[in-house]
């Protein structure tokens, strides 16, 4: 079996075998991130209790809503253009990098005076923000993580990313063990976030870079700018329907609401670990196909949108029907109710799973304005119906409106942009289960 395994792959194409490879390191990364951490995820929630947990995710949660303003919207624009203009490389990934310095600290200060403005009467609330939000100022190094993905190359992030992943998850374990406060949880969130960007930094060099060639240039900040400030809010808007409901619990419920929900949402946002390796390992095939031809572009999104609606149905469904007992069984009887919510909320995935490849087709076609207006339509519809679901239905009309914001902003509104229904086409076919089509990345 091993042999025909190796002579399937042989026959290959070396471009195939190279997605193949990225997508095994995406998906090692986060098959350890699901195992590991979601065991002392799972001990946590048990130690600190569905309120203390409850403030850290809220704290969590608040903050992610300003790291819009730090990302500038480039991710795909950064990868794209590296993709295209391989020989000016140092100058797209320092322009890059001293625009999200600068959003960087922007968006802490941010984040900052808002939580002073929200709570102004909960210090721990405050205290734990800040720490958080700290975090925002290291995401200007992103950009080699950029890098690495438009050149298929992302194990050398993923090296980065494990170790300091697995240094401080021995850190919070003794956290743990030596019974130690909440705000120290928060500070080794903090710490993380430093060591990624040491380990990334230190392969860069290693990988034969150099961070000393990057250079900004003034008129090619202008034109990522021009591309990338619709996306700014967009990606707000994204950000807020996929975090506001866990900020709006703490306000309109309580902190144990926000407990509860949080640890449904961990489960239900443990599996898109798969869509983005994919996503990220076929990207720059996709962008390549697109100077090809219109047809063989469609041809591997449809291929890719197929594969991950068949991820995501097997995972909803028996999730939906053994929900309560898979939270109770990790988390414990305090969070019971939670199961309810997991079995409403994992039926978001399906429009998670395909908005990572819609976020490449729109940086591809270049559509940024409907990006913002059906990013603003799903927020829009998200806060109005947690405004009126959440105090009657608490976390599950939370998860309720969680499904409905995302159904409406990621597919129904394809359909009401004429330039866009293509694409909701190619959506339709995959969630009808159009998985016939036989998988070809060249």
């Amino acid at each position: 079996m091993l042999n025909k395994l190796k002579a399937v792959l042989q026959n290959t194409s070396p471009n195939l075998r190279k997605i193949l490879g990225n997508i095994s390191w995406l998906l090692a990364e986060r098959i350890l991130r699901m195992i590991v951490g979601f065991f002392v995820l799972a001990w946590m929630a048990r130690y600190l209790g569905a309120e203390q947990f409850g403030v850290l995710n809220y704290a969590i949660a608040f903050v992610s809503i300003f790291t819009t303003f730090a990302q500038l919207g480039l991710n795909h624009i950064v990868v794209r253009d590296s993709v295209s203009e391989l020989s000016s490389k140092d100058e797209i990934l320092g322009t890059a990098f001293f625009l999200r310095l600068s959003s960087g600290v922007g968006a802490f200060l941010l984040a900052t005076a808002s939580i002073f403005l929200l709570r102004p009467d909960d210090p721990l609330s405050r205290v734990l923000v800040v720490i958080v939000a700290a975090s925002l100022i290291f995401q200007e190094f992103d950009v080699i993580d950029f890098w690495f993905q438009s050149q298929i190359q992302s194990k050398y992030a993923v090296l980065a990313k494990n170790t300091a992943f697995i240094i401080m998850t021995l850190v919070r374990i003794a956290l743990l063990r030596s019974q130690a406060p909440l705000v120290t949880f928060a500070w080794a969130f903090l710490v993380e976030s430093a060591l990624t960007v040491i380990g990334l930094v230190i392969v860069y060099q290693r990988s034969g870079q150099k961070i000393q060639a990057w250079h900004g240039k003034w008129l090619r900040a202008k034109s990522l700018m021009k591309v990338s400030w619709p996306l700014i809010f967009s990606n707000l808007a994204i950000v807020v329907y996929l975090r506001i409901d866990q900020v709006m619990l703490g306000q309109l419920a309580d902190d144990n609401a926000v407990g509860v929900y949080s640890v449904a949402v961990r489960l239900s946002e443990v599996w898109p670990f798969m869509a983005t390796a994919v996503v990220r390992s076929v990207a720059s095939s996709i962008i390549e196909a697109k100077k090809v031809s219109e047809e063989l572009y469609y041809e591997k999104i449809q291929q890719v949108s197929n594969l991950l609606v068949l991820m995501v149905y097997v995972i909803a469904i028996p999730i939906t029907f053994f929900s309560t007992h898979l939270i109770t069984l990790v988390f414990g009887p305090e969070y019971s109710a939670a199961g309810v919510v997991l079995s409403i909320h994992i039926w978001s995935s399906v429009f998670v799973f395909l908005g990572y490849v819609k976020e490449v087709w729109i940086a591809t076609e270049e559509l940024a304005g409907y990006a913002l207006v059906s990013s603003f339509v799903g927020a829009a519809i998200n806060i109005s119906l947690n405004l009126w679901l959440i105090p009657i239905y608490r976390e599950a009309g939370a998860a309720i409106a969680t499904v409905i914001s995302y159904g409406c902003a990621d597919y129904v509104m394809c359909f009401l942009y004429p330039q866009a229904r293509k694409f909701g086409m190619v959506m339709t076919k995959a969630m009808a289960l159009n998985v016939f089509t036989q998988i070809k990345m060249r």
